[in-house]
């Protein structure tokens, strides 16, 4: 399933991470892992971010997406389901306006 995982990063860790140099390592590992269709920087409520594409195949790699940002830079990690315009035709949205209105 296709994913948005949103990614905000703290501070402090970025601050200290860019002041020993290890900044550029740590991002490009954390790229290189979890292997996003795209990947996107940007800042959220003035914080450092990060917005990627992510193709899940079970929950269970969640972890594995999540952890390197949780444990690197102390991040907060949301995941949101991602529709292509096929995708929301699939869903047969026209079928709930009898029901529900």
């Amino acid at each position: 399933m296709r994913m948005l995982m949103i990614v905000k990063i703290p501070h402090e860790k970025f601050n200290a991470a860019v002041e020993d140099g290890s900044v550029g390592r740590k991002m490009m590992a954390i790229a290189e892992a979890t292997k996003p269709e795209a990947i996107y920087y940007t800042e959220f409520c003035g914080h450092r971010g990060a917005v990627m594409v992510v193709d899940l195949k079970s929950p269970s790699q969640v972890p594995a997406l999540a952890e390197p940002w949780f444990l690197a830079f102390n991040a907060d990690v949301q995941f949101h389901v991602a529709m292509t315009p096929e995708d929301l035709k699939q869903a047969g949205l026209d079928k709930f306006a009898g029901k529900w209105n």
